[in-house]
């Protein structure tokens, strides 16, 4: 019997001296790397993966209290993914098989459907296309609302990298870490415009008000003792960067990686109705972020 991995499928692309593995299980983005150097941590392919590496997080990122929220007037109850702080966490689709709809040798595009369920009577139709070129990895998650009633929707993705260039954090209650408010990063310990060493600085925090390039992009850029620096951009779309310091993990996985999770909204979004999208019937929206070795 041949061995099956516990992220099943994978699909391999490349470009060059790009490499970048995409699985079947949740339809994140298990390794990527540039001449054999890491620019998104992986995760073993004999393991299952951990703490959301890579994953897409649809259709809501990060957590929601109570797994509790209303839209247009009706009440839904979410199973609580999170149940020792009481959250549904990272949306429904980490732990669904995605299917490939496309694949080339550069490119793969993985496709899911969320069918309605007590919690999310919704109908949504996912595609997530990865592509290596001259310019690293461009990720373009797009959604389709394939049902007849107006749905909520937010997305996310948990590559873990850095840190990145933000005014604003996004307070969090200590116990359940939902959000209490917001601060200036401006001469606290979560000020990370200018690079420098994380320390021991621990961090699960949302970023908003992001600093933008002239193309309308927010960076994250981590150098590496290689002097070598991994960089994620992420799109207008995504209004929100996480950021968490693995200190949670396991073994020799703690500490080693820094997640940046491109949101589209914040957590907690689908309870307040912050940034969360509308999509009509037959609507869709589309999000891009991407990764590169400087």
């Amino acid at each position: 019997m041949s061995h099956t991995a516990p992220s099943g499928e994978q699909f391999e692309i490349t470009y060059e001296d790009q490499h970048a593995t995409v699985v079947e299980v949740g339809g994140g983005i298990r390794t990527y790397s540039v001449a054999g150097r890491p620019v998104l941590d992986p995760y073993d392919i004999d393991a299952i993966c951990d703490a959301g590496h890579g994953a897409p997080l649809i259709p809501w990122p990060n957590r929601l209290g109570d797994g509790r929220y209303s839209f247009d007037g009706a009440q839904y109850q979410l199973d609580l993914s999170e149940p020792s702080r009481n959250n549904a966490i990272h949306g429904l689709l980490r732990w669904r098989p995605w299917q490939p709809c496309e694949h080339s040798a550069s490119r793969v595009v993985v496709c899911a459907r969320l069918h309605p369920t007590s919690g999310y009577p919704f109908d949504l139709a996912v595609e997530i296309a990865y592509e290596l070129g001259r310019d690293g990895l461009t990720v373009r998650t797009s959604a389709t609302n394939v049902g007849s009633r107006t749905l909520p929707y937010g997305s996310g993705q948990h590559p873990y990298l850095s840190p990145g260039l933000a005014d604003t954090r996004i307070t969090t209650d200590s116990e359940r870490q939902l959000p209490t408010g917001s601060e200036q990063v401006t001469g606290t310990e979560f000020d990370f415009r200018v690079a420098r060493p994380l320390g021991a600085t621990k961090l699960d925090d949302a970023f908003t008000d992001l600093v933008r390039d002239p193309t309308g992009r927010a960076w994250i850029r981590l150098t590496g003792p290689d002097e070598r620096t991994a960089a994620l951009w992420v799109d207008d779309s995504y209004s929100v960067l996480q950021a968490f310091s693995a200190d949670s993990l396991a073994g020799e996985r703690r500490r080693r990686s820094l997640a940046a999770e491109p949101m589209t909204c914040p957590p907690d979004a689908f309870r307040s109705g912050t940034s969360v999208i509308r999509l009509g019937a037959g609507d869709s929206t589309a999000s891009t972020w991407g990764a590169q070795l400087l």
